[in-house]
């Protein structure tokens, strides 16, 4: 662009200079400064965990349409994996979805041989679900993607930035939880992960904690 048409351009359209905080300000015809909203990713830590976890969700799902999953039906496989067998309602409460919703994963599982439903002993009004051979199988492949895609993200992070990302997000879900009335998210960080905070560490000092991790 010559220098002319440009002097024509910042006329027409204002004149813009950068600011430290990734902002910019502009001037309009009336020469009236006008601030300019920072792009979303330039500070917001909410907007960075929205990104990372929608990359995240897609390497996973691109892993799982190999098994013949789709993103959030290993959900399902990974609980009733865990708990052997689960009530609609139970599962439904688990994945923190509408039991309809459950239900209609839960059919699709079934049909691709996953899954199989039984009447419980007893009370043939209540169905169990549980994983048949299959699906077990499909459990522990799903365990090694997980796995394969953690050490994707985890990359060059060594063990102690590992459990303080774990313990921060932690926090952040618990944040969130607490805002929106949402119980479930209460347990500490050392009863889930067993280990030692960071905080303790330093409260320890290095002699007290090398004696801890020795005893």
């Amino acid at each position: 662009m010559s220098a002319a048409n440009e002097a024509v351009a910042v006329r027409a359209h204002g004149e813009a200079t950068g600011q430290p905080d990734g902002r910019s300000v502009q001037k309009d015809k009336a020469g009236k400064t006008v601030k300019r909203l920072r792009p979303p990713a330039a500070k917001s830590v909410g907007w960075a965990l929205v990104q990372a976890a929608r990359l995240h969700r897609a390497r996973v799902g691109d892993r799982l349409a190999e098994l013949d999953l789709f993103a959030g039906q290993e959900q399902v496989v990974q609980a009733l994996a865990a708990a052997g067998s689960m009530t609609m309602g139970d599962l439904a409460a688990t994945l923190r979805v509408r039991p309809p919703t459950a239900s209609k994963t839960i059919s699709r599982l079934a049909a691709l041989g996953f899954v199989e439903r039984r009447a419980e002993a007893g009370d043939g009004r209540i169905v169990r679900v549980r994983l048949t051979e299959t699906g077990l199988a499909k459990a522990a492949a799903i365990e090694r993607i997980w796995d394969e895609v953690e050490a994707e993200l985890l990359e060059d992070f060594d063990n102690k930035e590992r459990r303080r990302l774990r313990k921060l997000l932690r926090r952040v879900a618990r944040n969130l939880a607490e805002a929106a009335g949402v119980t479930g998210h209460e347990e500490a960080d050392s009863e889930i992960d067993g280990e030692t905070d960071d905080e303790d560490e330093v409260l320890l000092g290095p002699a007290a904690s090398d004696a801890v991790a020795q005893s």
